[in-house]
């Protein structure tokens, strides 16, 4: 038989669970995850989520799987429909690589003390400043924010920027 990987298109919010209904017939599938932080309601919460949302991916053979999985529960397509469209196992591996735990976790940027940056996440999303330093186990930093006839410095979790040329 001539197993590869192929994506699988799902419903919105359904990886987990096509996932496991086709683990459950057999088949070997690969559900990356991303940690993220994440703001909300005055908190910063560490979330847990799929890597590429609605979409799975799943080692088979097309000519004798690909009618169960269409049919699946939570499935929308086979990525290339009718002739799927195969992914490398270069590319499993490398997104593999990544992991620790099962779970991948973007690392904050480097930065250096003079970096323009801008806060991607947070209440003070979309505002621009210079990098200072990093504080606190290089999780958090200070940063110099300019606005119109005003300076401030403030304190930001380093995961929320984003280095801007």
């Amino acid at each position: 038989m001539n197993m590869q990987w192929y994506a699988v298109y799902t419903k919105p919010k359904q990886e987990s669970i096509v996932a496991d209904s086709l683990r459950g017939a057999g088949l070997e599938v690969f559900n990356p995850k991303l940690k993220q932080k994440k703001y909300a309601h005055g908190i910063y919460k560490d979330i847990i989520g799929p890597l590429f949302p609605s979409y799975i991916f799943v080692r088979f053979e097309p000519t004798n799987f690909s009618w169960m999985i269409r049919y699946t529960r939570g499935v929308r397509k086979i990525v290339g429909g009718d002739s799927p469209w195969p992914v490398s196992d270069e590319v499993i591996d490398l997104i593999k690589s990544q992991e620790e735990q099962g779970i991948i976790t973007i690392k904050p940027p480097e930065l250096r003390s003079g970096d323009r940056v801008t806060i991607k996440d947070g209440p003070l999303q979309g505002l621009c400043g210079i990098f200072e330093k990093e504080i606190s186990g290089q999780e958090r930093v200070i940063l110099l924010l300019t606005a119109i006839e005003y300076q401030a410095r403030v304190v930001v979790d380093k995961v929320f920027l984003a280095k801007t040329a």
